[in-house]
């Protein structure tokens, strides 16, 4: 029997429900100790990524903030982005992280760019 931790186990849960299609596509979270990454993932099966971004991308716009308010320009950018390419509606996957913090922030970022989660 396999051993799983509390994040593995929560993840296996939400990937259950949480599928990415052409029309609704998942919105996937990882966070690291230092950074945190958001991407569009289009199609699960061949899990083709349509947008990716991260803190390292704001470059200058994130020296100084804490890392929750870089995670919420994260999910902002990348919400203006997927409108720009005239996606409004996405699957929030939290990838077994609790929703809060910093993963909260970037759900928050992407509704106040005028994404629907």
């Amino acid at each position: 029997m396999l051993n799983y931790t509390g994040r593995e186990r929560r993840k296996r849960k939400v990937r259950a429900k949480v599928i990415g299609t052409v029309n609704k596509p998942r919105l996937s979270v990882f966070r690291s100790n230092k950074h945190i990454y958001a991407s569009l993932v289009v199609d699960d099966k061949p899990a083709k990524t349509t947008l990716k971004f991260s803190d390292l991308d704001l470059g200058k716009n994130a020296s100084g903030k804490t890392k929750s308010e870089a995670a919420y320009l994260v999910g902002e950018i990348l919400g203006k982005a997927a409108l720009a390419k005239k996606i409004i509606h996405v699957v929030f996957d939290r990838n077994g992280y609790k929703y809060h913090g910093r993963v909260k922030q970037i759900a928050e970022g992407a509704r106040k760019a005028g994404l629907n989660l």
